[in-house]
């Protein structure tokens, strides 16, 4: 198929190097041009502009880091989109602004579907993605061969805006249980234990999560390089926030980790993976 893509940075690269090696003919384009040079190598063609990424594609993917890259982007490619097109929004964004341009686009024959992800750069380079999309059902059938290349389990939520309902949803989770992580390795350490043997005696029990299995080894080793970025995070539980606010919820796991991850970026990790909210834990337990 012949596919735009807007957006390359630590996710989007290596999802649309998935989409090259399946034999798919792409355009990308990344704001900063350097960033995109590396797909050429893969038989990528580099757009100087992201219109020209996306003239005469059949399916356009977006994957930029919030709401308003997302909505700057649909503004610039909007007069260059044509009727029976796809485009696939692959971010994290806010679901009304999602509901708001695929109702927008719809009146041009274009579909929109909100297709954000978990599974962090690793998911991505391996094509083990989990993928909620929100849209059109048939625009989604259409696209699911796509979507395979991209991820593991692909499940259509609904309407416009519910793939990224589930997205936040995703990222209660997920900042939970790092917390949960991060706490336990922490007073496994306090306790004079060895924090590597309990990560492996903990991980076969109940106990077990991804963040535990994948970031835990990443926290004792003081490893902080990104897989997916602090900033990030704390834009993704941003906008739960403000969905939350919406649906009259207070939840108060999601304040402390809102918290938690600002002490981080305070610490300087805000470009750091969010396995760096171990060192924020760490400071604030020694305070007291």
């Amino acid at each position: 198929m012949e596919i735009g893509w807007i957006g390359t940075g630590i996710m989007g690269a290596p999802m649309a190097r998935r989409l090259l090696k399946a034999g798919h003919r792409l355009r990308a384009y990344n704001r900063t041009p350097e960033k995109a040079l590396g797909l050429a190598a893969d038989g990528a063609v580099v757009a100087s502009d992201a219109a020209q990424a996306v003239a005469g594609a059949e399916v356009v993917f977006i994957m930029v880091p919030d709401t308003p890259d997302v909505e700057a982007t649909i503004a610039h490619i909007e007069p260059s989109l044509k009727g029976g097109q796809i485009v696939i929004d692959m971010s994290t964004v806010s679901p009304h602004a999602e509901r708001a341009i695929a109702a927008r686009l719809s009146k041009t024959g274009v579909e929109y579907l909100d297709a954000p992800v978990s599974g962090g750069e690793s998911g991505a380079i391996q094509g083990t993605l989990a993928i909620m999309v929100g849209g059109s059902e048939p625009a989604f059938e259409k696209a699911r061969p796509l979507l395979e290349v991209l991820g593991k389990r692909i499940t259509y939520m609904g309407a416009s805006g519910a793939g990224q309902m589930t997205k936040l949803a995703n990222q209660i989770a997920v900042s939970l249980t790092l917390e949960a992580a991060a706490e336990a390795l922490a007073f496994a350490r306090a306790g004079g234990l060895d924090p590597a043997r309990v990560l492996e005696a903990i991980g076969a029990g109940a106990a077990a999560s991804w963040q535990l299995s994948n970031l835990g080894p990443k926290i004792i080793a003081g490893d902080y390089r990104p897989g997916f970025f602090i900033k990030l995070i704390r834009k993704d539980l941003r906008l739960v926030s403000g969905a939350a606010r919406e649906n009259g919820l207070s939840l108060p796991g999601l304040a402390l980790m809102r918290s938690m991850f600002n002490a981080a970026a305070a610490l300087d990790h805000d470009l750091d993976g969010t396995q760096a909210v171990a060192d924020a834990l760490d400071s604030i337990a020694k305070a007291r």
